[in-house]
């Protein structure tokens, strides 16, 4: 889990060095072809990949590639226009939000303990992202927008079948992201791609492909609410290399804040797992 979000962030840190003098859609696209080229040569490789699943489950991995579009979108445009470390600390309340999602949507029990624990973390957010200060900007709204996408795409995930490949799933939510990103970047001039930029985004294609390989390989043999808590070592490598690469270090505030999100999604994964454990 680990060795997963140090390769996400180091995709994201990748797609920033091109500091956005490649159209987003062209940029999505790109990185979209590449991978899908990559998953095809790599077929059956990192698992099972097939497309014989029932109609509830494509209903559900239409659902997940949908948000995997709405989450790509905002989610690359906040990380043009924000700091690495301040975005991968807003990340940190998805365990929140989906914990929140699933009480509210698929009715699953939530006691006091772990909805104060939420309500904390949310301020924790808002710590973060400083509403009604100089500080808020309209990307952090995109930051926040790209959380709810990605709740609504880890919750249709908890609903899919077992027997649904995860190389599948993954297959899926890259061909829709990219066959939106061919079709969006038609509105927009084609832009000349340097070396550096096709390195860039090439690396950065690599990097999601490996993070999702250790990171299905980690679901498949794994604890999941053991392993769950190791998600945020992510943003210890956003802190590093939004410092190393871009200069960025984060206010007090948003360390704060990052530190109250963390603390309360741990302890909402303790929660869960002791309460599974029973």
């Amino acid at each position: 889990m680990m060795g997963s979000m140090a390769a996400f962030t180091l995709n994201d840190t990748m797609t920033k060095t091109t500091g956005g003098e490649v159209p987003l859609f062209q940029l999505l696209f790109l990185r979209g072809l590449i991978s899908i080229s990559l998953l095809l040569v790599l077929w059956g490789r990192l698992g099972p990949m097939h497309l014989r699943l029932s109609r509830r489950d494509w209903k559900l991995v239409g659902i997940r590639s949908a948000s995997e579009v709405g989450a790509s979108y905002f989610f690359v445009t906040a990380l043009f226009n924000m700091p690495l470390a301040n975005l991968s600390a807003i990340l940190q309340s998805l365990p929140l939000t989906v914990t929140l999602g699933a009480a509210l949507f698929y009715r699953e029990a939530v006691g006091w303990k772990r909805m104060s624990a939420i309500l904390v973390g949310f301020m924790g957010v808002m710590l973060i992202v400083k509403p009604g200060t100089d500080g808020f900007n309209i990307w952090s709204v995109y930051a926040l927008v790209a959380v709810v996408f990605v709740t609504v795409r880890d919750l249709s995930t908890r609903r899919l079948s077992r027997d649904v490949p995860s190389m599948t799933v993954t297959l899926a939510a890259v061909l829709s992201v990219t066959i939106f990103s061919g079709f969006a970047q038609l509105a927009t001039p084609w832009a000349d791609v340097s070396n550096a930029h096709w390195t860039a985004i090439g690396a950065a294609a690599v990097f999601v492909l490996i993070g999702y390989y250790f990171s299905v390989q980690t679901m498949r043999t794994g604890d999941v609410s053991f392993i769950a808590p190791f998600r945020y070592t992510g943003l210890i490598w956003a802190l590093i290399l939004g410092w190393f690469v871009f200069g960025d270090w984060p206010l007090p505030s948003t360390l704060v804040g990052a530190a109250i999100v963390a603390a309360t999604g741990l302890f909402t994964l303790y929660r869960e797992r002791k309460l599974s454990s029973r």
